[in-house]
């Protein structure tokens, strides 16, 4: 089957492997109907050192089932899944209350010990807590903004959602969305569906910022930094929003995200930090009585209610894919998305 690889920054590789195989009861093989490529991925296509060896890649699918260990009993062969970013038991005592990506018996994709999803066929541990299935919906005749949207819940859509969830957003509430990608639209799409009042969008890539009006940001601040915060002030008339909905993860990110808090406020961070210190103290945080919330998304938490409200059209996520490649062209996907000419990128098998 063919999978795609990592051999160091910038070089991205589909090559033919070997089909994966059940290796506990509790796996599924799950044939891939489509994957996608992730802001995340290219934190590694960044700044990975060069290697003989591959590392596989990818972490958003949704597919049919082929084959379930012995002991799996929630899915069966021939049904139409959609895998959240990390694998977990969804039975244990964390997972219970809401943290699926904490899940001590869990994990997560593309790791040496666990194989991405941008490929052909993928391996799906813990298939029971971690697969769910998408009723009514036969993959080979669904529309494909359908097959966008549902696929958007595997992690980007339901990311920004977690990051309006962690960050208490409710009626009345003003919002500051920091970063125009894939997540920081999901968040205002988010945002908009808990009735937040106010929704700022940060970022300077007009497509970007013009669908995300049309998702619900109220106003778009282009400028970055300085200048950017004392836009939002003045947009705020000097108080700064109720909630920061941060999708970058990287330093200056969240330098604004502070910079724009309402005192009293809550920073709700889903962009995988690119740094290990962030200012908590008393001119950051602590001297307004602000909140710092957010972590990996718990997709499998928003998973059945997010899917019913996808076929019912209440959302429609999948706007944020504006380019569709085959498996075999990921690498463009990667260097597309590297080079700002994508918003998300899709990959047909």
């Amino acid at each position: 089957m063919r999978a795609t690889f990592l051999y160091g920054a910038g070089d991205v590789r589909v090559e033919q492997t070997a089909e994966p195989v059940i290796q506990q009861p509790t796996d599924a093989i799950v044939r891939t109907v489509r994957a996608c490529v992730c802001g995340s991925d290219l934190h590694p296509y960044h700044s990975m050192p060069a290697s003989d060896r591959g590392q596989s890649m990818g972490h958003e699918l949704i597919g049919v089932v082929e084959e379930t260990g012995s002991a799996v009993t929630s899915v069966t062969k021939g049904d139409f899944v959609i895998a959240p970013f990390a694998f977990s038991d969804n039975t244990c005592p964390i997972c219970r209350d809401g943290f699926q990506t904490a899940c001590p018996h869990g994990g997560f994709y593309a790791t040496p010990q666990t194989n991405g999803l941008q490929a052909e066929l993928s391996r799906i541990p813990l298939a029971d807590g971690s697969l769910v299935v998408v009723p009514d919906v036969d993959p080979a005749t669904a529309d494909e903004s359908l097959l966008a949207s549902l696929l958007t819940l595997s992690d980007v859509y339901l990311t920004g959602y977690h990051a309006a969830h962690m960050g208490r957003v409710e009626p009345g509430k003003s919002v500051t969305v920091i970063g125009d990608g894939a997540v920081g639209l999901s968040a205002v799409l988010a945002a908009k569906q808990l009735g937040a009042e106010r929704i700022v969008l940060m970022g300077r890539h007009a497509a970007r910022t013009d669908l995300g009006r049309e998702l619900g940001a109220t106003d778009v601040v282009a400028e970055r930094g300085e200048e950017g915060v004392a836009r939002v002030l003045d947009l705020t008339g000097g108080e700064g929003t109720h909630v920061v909905l941060e999708a970058v993860g990287h330093m200056p990110a969240y330098e604004q995200a502070y910079g724009v808090v309402r005192s009293g406020g809550v920073i709700s961070r889903v962009g995988v930090p690119q740094y290990e210190d962030a200012p908590v103290g008393f001119g950051s945080l602590f001297g307004r009585n602000v909140t710092l919330n957010g972590g990996p998304a718990p997709v499998r938490a928003y998973l059945e209610d997010a899917i019913r409200q996808v076929l019912d059209g209440t959302i429609e996520p999948g706007r944020v894919f504006d380019r569709t490649l085959s498996l075999d062209d990921a690498a463009e996907g990667y260097r597309a998305m590297d080079a700002r000419e994508a918003l998300k990128v899709m990959l047909r098998p």
